[in-house]
């Protein structure tokens, strides 16, 4: 499964395309009042404004090189906050998935974070900066129902639950190493952090084998 494109929302067009293409440099392809566009690898990241008092929050990944850990680390570090996974420890390890991974948030305090997943062997040599990031990885969906969101996803497009990750009432996860909706109910918090889950209209095109699906959540 690769996610291609992925629609959040905002409250604030203005401060997130000041986020994502000042702070992080990422290449916006379009904008209006109520849209903006990036790209991001192969992937678009597009955010759409709500008129809301509260901030939408969600959590999502994007996917980088294998050896590209500790280069994002500093590359990060330079340019906001990185959220500690221990006492003075920012990197995440998955043994299970057999990933590694460091989490920071954006002007609308989603939590962002970069994974490195050793099974896809996609070592770079280049430098690490936005360009050697190479998709969106992850997506976060809240709802109250985990598993059968999942069973809807799966029948709908033919993917699967993913071989490595847990399958539970609370929190499934389907796709495979290169894309993933990590699906959790509303009590949980999202690792690393303590901010709890928020059921929020997500919007996501994914690629599976040689098929296309358009998928809408909450």
């Amino acid at each position: 499964m690769e996610i291609l494109e992925l629609r959040l929302l905002t409250k604030n067009i203005i401060e997130t395309e000041r986020f994502y293409r000042d702070t992080m440099g990422l290449k916006k392809e379009h904008q209006t009042e109520k849209s903006l566009c990036l790209n991001i690898g192969s992937s678009k990241l597009i955010f759409e404004l709500i008129d809301t008092e509260q901030t939408p929050k969600y959590h999502f990944a994007f996917n980088i090189p294998i050896n590209k850990i500790d280069e994002a680390i500093n590359w990060t570090s330079k340019r906001t906050n990185l959220i500690e996974v221990g006492d003075k420890n920012f990197v995440a390890d998955f043994e299970n998935w057999n990933a590694k991974a460091i989490y920071f948030y954006d002007n609308n305090h989603n939590i962002l974070e970069f994974i490195s997943r050793v099974d896809l062997n996609n070592f770079d040599n280049r430098k690490f900066s936005i360009d050697t990031i190479l998709n969106i990885n992850e997506v976060g969906i809240v709802t109250e129902e985990p598993l059968k969101i999942a069973r809807e996803i799966i029948k709908k497009t033919n993917t699967n639950f993913f071989p490595k990750g847990p399958k539970r009432e609370d929190f499934v996860v389907v796709g495979s190493d290169n894309g993933l909706f990590v699906i959790s109910n509303p009590k949980r918090n999202w690792y690393p952090t303590q901010q709890k889950g928020e059921k929020q209209p997500v919007k996501a095109k994914i690629r599976v084998a040689e098929n296309i699906f358009e998928l809408q959540f909450n």
